[in-house]
């Protein structure tokens, strides 16, 4: 493959949401890392609304002399996909490589997608080994992956992972769109030309916890299902042909056991009746659930509000930058 735009510069842009335990450690593996590129390079860490003292230490670590550290801090919480962008909007380098802030996958993979990049792929995913993630865990992210395959077409084993690499076209192009939601693995794909996973290590969570609860976990699945495609709504639509259709069927069944068996049969049809009534109400609400759910899309679309809003930027040799949104 060719390499039509050499690299001279890569960008590492990192979330960071109450990590305050982990950042010394991620500074000082992650610049090790792109220091063996032999490239120059930057590190952006995005504060996505932290409430520990995880901006303090950015602030420490950007204004330290002959830092390579940019730090971004968000004025509240908007969710990891959100600060990355925000990160994207500030980024130098010719290949933008994102990365978690908890260390389970490794910063010093990062040569690694630097060389896999320079083949000429335009997106450099990674494949988890040996996940030391829990079963939960695991298997949500198992049924997120083969959702999104199956909704997108594109066959990539771990969208979950977020330790990528994309060329800098690829992030203008995704700066682009405009709508709230972005799961930015998937936005990634669908202007890449030419994409590659690579299988990468996984450690185990040596400081504090995951931020992905049971909760935040479904939110995220609904936001998938709801930004991805509009199948669930002809899917609706074919499910209640089909209830529609059974119901009909049912009622001349039930007509025919009427007049057949008289009303003794059931209860004078009451407890059938009941069955029928629950089962409608049931696909209603399931339908209204949908409905609400890209309403709701609709309506933030609409209102057309910021997806984050920069509170400030420091670098080594600019204390802030001015607020800015996007």
């Amino acid at each position: 493959m060719s390499i039509e735009n050499p690299l001279t510069k890569i960008s590492v842009v990192i979330p960071v949401f109450n990590e305050e335990a982990s950042l010394p450690e991620l500074i000082r593996r992650t610049e090790l890392a792109c220091a063996q590129t032999e490239k120059d390079y930057e590190i952006l860490l995005v504060d996505d609304g932290s409430n520990d003292s995880s901006a303090e230490q950015l602030m420490l670590a950007a204004r330290a002399p002959g830092s390579h550290i940019i730090a971004m801090l968000l004025n509240r919480n908007y969710g990891q996909h959100s600060a990355i962008m925000a990160g994207f909007s500030r980024v130098s380098g010719d290949l933008i490589i994102t990365l978690d802030a908890d260390l389970q996958n490794p910063p010093e993979e990062i040569p690694r997608l630097v060389a896999k990049a320079e083949e000429g792929f335009d997106v450099v995913g990674t494949v988890r080994q040996n996940r030391q993630d829990s079963l939960f865990r695991k298997t949500a992210s198992r049924m997120i992956n083969r959702l999104i395959q199956h909704t997108t077409g594109k066959v990539m084993g771990d969208y979950g992972c977020m330790l990528r690499a994309y060329r800098r076209n690829i992030v203008e192009a995704m700066l682009r769109c405009q709508e709230r939601s972005t799961f930015i693995p998937i936005l990634a794909n669908t202007f890449a030309r030419n994409a590659i996973e690579i299988p990468v290590h996984h450690a185990e969570r040596e400081f504090g916890d995951s931020k992905y609860s049971f909760m935040r976990l479904i939110n995220l699945m609904y936001d998938l299902v709801t930004c991805l495609t509009t199948t669930p709504l002809r899917l609706l639509s074919v499910i209640g042909s089909i209830v529609a259709l059974s119901g009909f069927l049912l009622s001349l069944l039930l007509i025919i056991l009427r007049l057949a068996l008289g009303p003794q049969w059931a209860a004078d049809g009451v407890f059938m009746l009941f069955a029928v009534l629950f089962t409608f109400i049931g696909a209603q609400f399931i339908g209204m659930g949908l409905l609400g759910e890209y309403i709701g899309r609709i309506y933030n679309d609409v209102r057309a509000r910021p997806r984050y809003f920069i509170h400030s930027i420091i670098t080594n040799d600019k204390p802030a930058s001015s607020e800015r949104d996007n």
